[in-house]
């Protein structure tokens, strides 16, 4: 059996993207000086320990990057702080807001499906899976989505030049690489101050709005904390729906007899998503701080060090998982952690999942013929702690 990451050489360095398991649940990195966790037991009780094992880890990088642009990011948060900037953004995510959404999810996918009929090649990244989510997280923030290609390269420099391993090289270039990235991601924080300021001068109905005017704790945010989490909601908003469309293909393509079970059986559509975010789950990596001495799978780790949590490792772990290598569209139970869990569980996890519904089902409805062309192979980002197709040409003729 062939899977997905040997068909495409996705992340060499990824032993156990190939069924190779560590020696131990913990594993030391000399080159990054950290400890890199990979078993389910230990990710899951890390991502489920706050107290022990802290969000707050950028101060210990070796690299540094400008505050302003990182002022109000709840991700670097651990409870309370975490929940009540988390509150600020979850409305715009709740169940009823999800659900009134679907008809636009609709309507939007219909009319991108449209633009690549009679095409005898398309590429699924660049005409479906990357516009949908921008459109639509777009326009929940009630920000022009004309402006798709620069949120594209803006999310590109966040993934590819500002994820979380950039952060933990220890030389000049590292910091040098970094501070060029900040450059280039700077005409993205100030539209979204611009787009700030027109909404204090004339509010609407839209969540750039509400965070225009929220607060906490009774103080009102700052420009910067506003357009931090603005910013998080645009990249984050969009970028695991994109790849967890372009996975799911590429995990169906790369499986004949699941994809024509899927095609026969839409109810299973919803299964063979999940099991994409297990099989290529996109945020790989977690970064974490432990706040005291702490012994994980075995090995002492002292207080105040980086750790490295492998959420797309525990998702392949046996002792959890039965047959891991194998893309089971079916699969039942299926305890992922492809969208995080506890405090930090991914607030837009529902929209993704039913943007992610509309669009296979459609994207099955319209093409009879979906495969890939090994002459024109799949892109997936190199950044080590994402898994995820940046591109995804696909032939629609036999």
């Amino acid at each position: 059996m062939v899977t997905v990451a040997e068909r495409w050489n996705i992340h060499p360095c990824h032993s156990w993207l190939r069924g190779v398991r560590p020696d131990g649940p913990v594993q030391f990195s000399e080159e990054m000086g950290v400890w890199n966790v990979l078993d389910y037991r230990e990710v899951f009780g890390i991502i489920n320990d706050p107290r022990t094992f802290s969000s707050k880890t950028a101060y210990l990088a070796p690299v540094t990057i400008d505050q302003s642009f990182t002022e109000g990011d709840f991700a670097q948060m651990d409870p309370p702080d975490q929940t009540r900037y988390r509150k600020l953004v979850s409305k715009a995510f709740t169940p009823r807001v999800v659900a009134g959404l679907e008809p636009r999810i609709v309507e939007v996918t219909g009319r991108l499906l449209d633009a690549m009929a009679g095409k005898p090649r398309i590429d699924l990244v660049e005409e479906l899976a990357y516009p949908l989510p921008v459109i639509v997280i777009a326009e929940l923030m009630g920000i022009p989505s004309d402006d798709l290609e620069m949120f594209k390269k803006q999310a590109y420099i966040v993934i590819e030049q500002l994820n979380g391993v950039a952060f933990l090289n220890e030389n000049a270039e590292a910091q040098e690489n970094i501070n060029a990235a900040v450059e280039q991601f700077r005409p993205l924080v100030e539209y979204m101050h611009d787009q700030l300021a027109e909404r204090r001068r004339a509010p609407r109905e839209d969540m750039m709005s509400h965070l225009a005017v929220a607060e906490v704790e009774g103080q009102r945010l700052t420009d910067n904390e506003i357009v931090t989490i603005a910013n998080i909601m645009l990249v984050a908003g969009h970028i695991t729906t994109t790849m967890m469309i372009g996975n799911a293909v590429a995990c169906l393509d790369a499986n004949p007899e699941a994809f024509a079970r899927v095609r026969a059986d839409r109810s299973l559509v919803p299964t063979a998503l999940e099991e994409t975010l297990r099989m290529l789950t996109p945020s790989a990596a977690l970064s974490r701080r432990t706040t005291t001495e702490v012994e994980i799978g075995g090995i002492r780790i002292p207080a105040e060090r980086l750790i490295l949590v492998w959420p797309a490792a525990a998702n392949r772990d046996p002792r959890t998982f039965a047959d891991p290598e194998v893309f089971d569209p079916a699969r039942h139970p299926n305890p992922h952690l492809g969208f995080g869990h506890g405090v930090h569980y991914c607030i837009g996890s529902t929209l993704a999942k039913l943007q992610g519904r509309i669009a296979l089902n459609a994207l099955l409805d319209r093409f009879p013929v979906l495969r890939t062309d090994p002459d024109d192979p799949p892109r997936f980002f190199p950044s080590p702690d994402i898994i995820g197709t940046a591109s995804l040409p696909l032939c629609t003729h036999r």
